[in-house]
């Protein structure tokens, strides 16, 4: 037996409408073949993908972050405007990679107003400059009348793109990174400080982000990000991290429970957002953007012993005189798919989704690595619904007003410790619950929607949701996504694009304010309580 219960009174914050956001950066099949495929059938004038465009249009994804990634901190975007014909082919440092610009800057923004998104820029501060970054917010943003502006309506768009959200770099405290800050986040936070004040100079109305740490492994983490924000606290709006959680292969408990090391990051970081605030005697409070997010399962790798704090640093210094630089063509690309239980797959990223929603409060901002794909599965010739793109529907859906806490009463059990590799090393948990949930009262449109996950692979549990405190609410629907037990590797196609829809559980009944139902073992459970309003 298991029980999650809510009052009225406990409200955690407002849901912002980007809580639920992708990732996109041209490495892989994300651009070449996903998003660009000149020869594709249903290829537009630009070369990009109309079954993609259409799938994702679809969906209503409210923004997702561009065009990288650790790619973006070399990249040099005057070199991507103009024809084609006349753009430099570059290499990429990052990637291994040919960068022909064929998808360039005004490209990426396209693409987004093609599949009615809002794109999320992030400027070059590795190799760039802030004079680069001007240039560029002025060239996207302007209306008109200077030589940047004016050139973008000679590449045939007359009118602003109006992007509102520039990210300052990428992972700038990572090694790995070209022009990486790692050994000066003071420096960094003064070079945001001026690169922000001038964007906003020319364009008023934007929001910026800095960069904090690129994962809890960081061994500057957590006093990187109090010295970048102490240079730069009152000029920006967002605090941009990373985190992509590995669990040992086949440890599904793990795998499920890393949600609680994403709220170990989100609790860490707002408390040095407060720190930093009260230093500076300052009423704002800069939100948290998780713009790269992740999960997965991983074999052990060999730990070396005696690395001890630099580990993070020369993990990433190799150096191979066999790797070449490679040309990605995209009519030519393979396809990656989530190797193992797609289920799995589902589950883990929307347990990362329920923490955010859990944190409202402080998480601005969620952009899923792979949430394109999450929401528009693709090879080379279609498109279909996955898994993921059912679970991921419903959190747009119906995650939106007021994020309020849920108290869970239900069995739990103990993750260990364990180290992927020098870089991926968890602490355990005890008393990790079997059933992870989080809830969003819609107000304006009288609906209460309260998702939860069982965690456990083999118990279902008969489930109470008490909502007794609340009033008006007189009807709910219990939907779930599940584990087949007679088939549990189980994949869903372009030819079987409905073997993980939500199914309603007739079963759920709402009398004197409890609703009870179950919920079977490995499943996706969202119960949408409706007043007479809705």
């Amino acid at each position: 037996m298991a029980k999650i219960t809510l009052h009225p009174k406990y409200e955690t914050g407002e849901i912002s409408e980007k809580l639920f956001s992708a990732f996109l950066e041209p490495i892989g099949t994300i651009v070449n073949g996903f998003m660009y495929n000149p020869k594709h059938e249903t290829a537009d004038e630009q070369g990009f993908r109309g079954d993609v465009i259409e799938a994702l249009k679809a969906t209503g994804l409210p923004a997702v972050r561009l065009p990288g990634g650790n790619f973006v901190s070399a990249w040099q975007w005057k070199d991507s405007i103009g024809p084609k014909s006349e753009r430099k082919i570059r290499l990429d440092p990052a990637w291994y990679q040919f960068i022909p610009n064929d998808v360039g800057h005004d490209e990426y923004l396209q693409w987004a107003e093609k599949i009615g998104t809002e794109p999320l820029y992030t400027v070059n501060m590795g190799t760039g400059n802030i004079q680069d970054a001007m240039d560029l917010v002025e060239y996207t943003n302007f209306e008109g009348s200077s030589w940047w502006s004016d050139l973008r309506k000679k590449n045939g768009h007359e009118k602003p793109y109006g992007v509102k959200t520039w990210y300052l770099g990428n992972e700038m405290d990572g090694p790995w990174q070209l022009g990486s800050w790692s050994g000066d986040p003071e420096g960094y936070g003064r070079r945001c400080r001026e690169a922000s004040k001038a964007l906003k100079w020319i364009d008023a109305s934007i929001s910026t982000g800095v960069c904090g740490s690129s994962a809890s492994f960081m061994e500057g983490f957590p006093e990187w990000d109090e010295k970048v924000l102490d240079q730069c606290y009152d000029v920006v709006d967002l605090l941009s991290v990373h985190h992509y959680h590995s669990a040992p292969a086949d440890d599904v408990g793990s795998l499920l429970g890393g949600a609680l090391y994403y709220e170990d990051f989100i609790n860490t970081e707002a408390a040095v957002i407060d720190y930093v605030a009260a230093k500076h005697r300052s009423p704002k409070r800069v939100k948290i953007s998780f713009d790269e997010y992740g999960c997965m399962m991983r074999d052990n790798a060999p730990l070396n012993p005696g690395w001890g704090r630099y580990n993070m640093a020369r993990s990433h210094y190799k150096f191979d005189p066999e790797r070449p630089y490679l040309f990605h063509d995209p009519d030519k690309m393979k396809f990656f798919t989530f190797p193992g239980r797609e289920i799995l797959h589902m589950l883990s990223a929307l347990s990362i989704q329920l923490a955010f929603l859990r944190h409202a409060d402080r998480v601005e901002i969620g952009c899923m690595t792979g949430g394109l794909g999450a929401l528009c599965e693709a090879d080379h010739d279609h498109v279909w619904k996955s898994a993921s793109h059912y679970g991921y529907m419903q959190m747009l859906r119906y995650a939106r007003g007021t994020s309020m806490k849920t108290v869970v009463d239900c069995d739990t059990y103990d993750m260990p410790g364990y180290a992927i590799d020098d870089t991926s090393q968890y602490t355990g948990k005890e008393g990790v619950p079997y059933i992870d949930s989080a809830a969003a009262w819609d107000k304006e449109n009288g609906r209460l929607c309260v998702f939860a996950i069982n965690r456990n692979e083999k118990e279902d549990y008969s489930l109470n949701v008490d909502i007794s405190a609340f009033e008006g609410f007189e009807k709910v629907t219990h939907y779930e996504i599940f584990s087949d037990p007679e088939d549990p590797d189980k994949k869903s196609s372009f030819e079987a694009q409905d073997v993980f829809a939500p199914v309603e559980n007739k079963a759920a009944a709402l009398r004197d304010g409890i609703c009870t139902t179950s919920v079977k073992p490995l499943s996706w459970n969202v119960f949408v309580f409706e007043s007479k309003k809705a």
